[in-house]
């Protein structure tokens, strides 16, 4: 599968409105417990729209990671829910995200997919916003024009070890769980002292929830994943995290050097309630970075102090995925662009002082995860093929797909009205 070169994100619903309330009401009703969605929940523009309102727009999205902007003045943009959205470093050193439009006309303010601006200024009539969307001038107004009812909107922003989520919500939903049980996993890797060292996107023909569905299961692994088969202990029988009968012996071993280390070790599951889950858990003995020989690629991140640090492991709906050893990290970020679309950005992290060529090869250390990466989007496309056909009808969860029936459990959740929780 090749990586797209070209600006992702183009979001272009082929219906203008979601699916009524009844009708929507109606066919959840029809969803058998234990089996796969009914067949428009996977092909229905309405209902993709649907789930932009009530869960795209409603919950903390991974947007990217604050080394893509290290300086004051350094922005990116993105495309979300057909909301253009520009995060951006401001002069006092915060994270800023703003709507990219201007509350003049309408038009973009950063056309760009990133850049530095010393000022966010609007190319079509020139009024200039300050890096936290104060409105500063506008070029032929009356001087008595009351700018400081015209900023540009904000976006609900939280940063947590250098990763960036964002909301679109006008109240969000609380971001201190997930913080406060992520925190001490993500510290000692000090992932704000990191930085890119490779990067690929993707246009899959797959809806967003058929790649969640892929992801929370490792049903498929066996015969799917040998890259991380290999590597990864409990992959090829049922998810990692809840192999830990069958490895009862390893999981103890590898949980009693973790915690020598200062390292936590529990897990946070997914309930059908909740949004995100954290977890630790191991490689198969004698491998101890997820690289295709299970051999180091990079410096130790943060102040790690052993080479085993485990697979390092976090999730949030309805977009972000993160596995981290010792040496490196990746994010996965999936943005929902249509009932059969969704794109994909897959990015590689080292510490920051690290060099290419004396420390890392960055093709080496992202091999292992374009291997896995790319097998899944095949995965998810091939699903959407088969899910488009005629002859598709909800198919039964096996054990090994535990998972996945909780992701579905809070996607419903959420797409009843006055049931989710957020």
């Amino acid at each position: 599968m090749t990586p797209i070169s070209v600006q992702p994100n183009v979001w272009k619903p082929k219906s203008s409105s979601p699916v009524a309330d009844q009708e929507l009401a109606d066919l959840l009703a029809t969803r058998r417990p234990g089996f796969s969605l009914p067949q428009p929940f996977y092909t229905d523009e309405r209902i993709f729209l649907t789930d932009v309102e009530r869960i795209i727009k409603r919950f903390w999205l991974f947007a990217g990671h604050a080394c893509r902007i290290p300086r004051e003045g350094d922005y990116f943009t993105w495309q979300v829910g057909g909301e253009p959205i520009v995060i951006i470093r401001g002069r006092d050193g915060r994270v800023y995200g703003h709507y990219n439009v201007c509350r003049h006309r309408g038009s973009l303010v950063c056309v760009a997919d990133q850049g530095t601006a010393r000022k966010l200024v609007c190319p079509y009539h020139q009024w200039v916003y300050d890096r936290d969307g104060k409105l500063l001038a506008t070029r032929h107004f009356p001087s008595d024009f009351d700018r400081s009812a015209y900023g540009l909107k904000p976006v609900h922003v939280r940063v947590l070890g250098g990763l960036i989520f964002i909301c679109l919500a006008d109240q969000p939903p609380e971001f201190e769980p997930f913080a406060r049980d992520a925190e001490p996993l993500v510290r000692p890797y000090e992932m704000e002292r990191t930085k890119i060292c490779a990067v690929r996107r993707y246009s899959l023909r797959a809806n967003w929830k058929l790649i969640t569905e892929n992801f929370r299961e490792c049903y498929h692994c066996g015969g799917g994943h040998p890259e991380y088969c290999k590597i990864v202990l409990g992959a090829g029988t049922d998810h990692p995290v809840y192999s830990k009968d069958k490895h009862a012996d390893v999981w103890r071993d590898r949980e009693a050097h973790w915690q020598s280390l200062g390292l936590c070790t529990g897990v946070v599951p997914f309930t059908e309630k909740t949004w995100h889950h954290c977890a630790r858990y191991p490689f198969r003995p004698g491998y101890v970075s997820e690289t295709l020989d299970g051999e180091p690629c990079a410096p130790l991140l943060g102040k790690l102090a052993h080479r085993d640090a485990g697979v390092f492991a976090m999730v949030t709906y309805p977009n972000f995925w993160h596995e981290c050893s010792g040496d490196y990290y990746v994010t996965i970020r999936i943005t929902p662009v249509g009932a059969t679309r969704s794109d994909a950005e897959m990015c590689w992290y080292v510490r920051d002082d690290a060099e290419e060529g004396r420390d890392f090869d960055s093709e080496r250390v992202s091999a292992f995860w374009r291997a896995t990466g790319e097998q899944d989007w095949q995965f998810a496309e091939n699903n959407q093929i088969g899910v488009l056909s005629s002859a598709y009808q909800p198919g039964p969860y096996g054990p090994q797909e535990v998972e996945v029936e909780k992701f579905i459990l809070w996607y419903l959740s959420q797409m009843r009205l006055g049931e989710g929780t957020v």
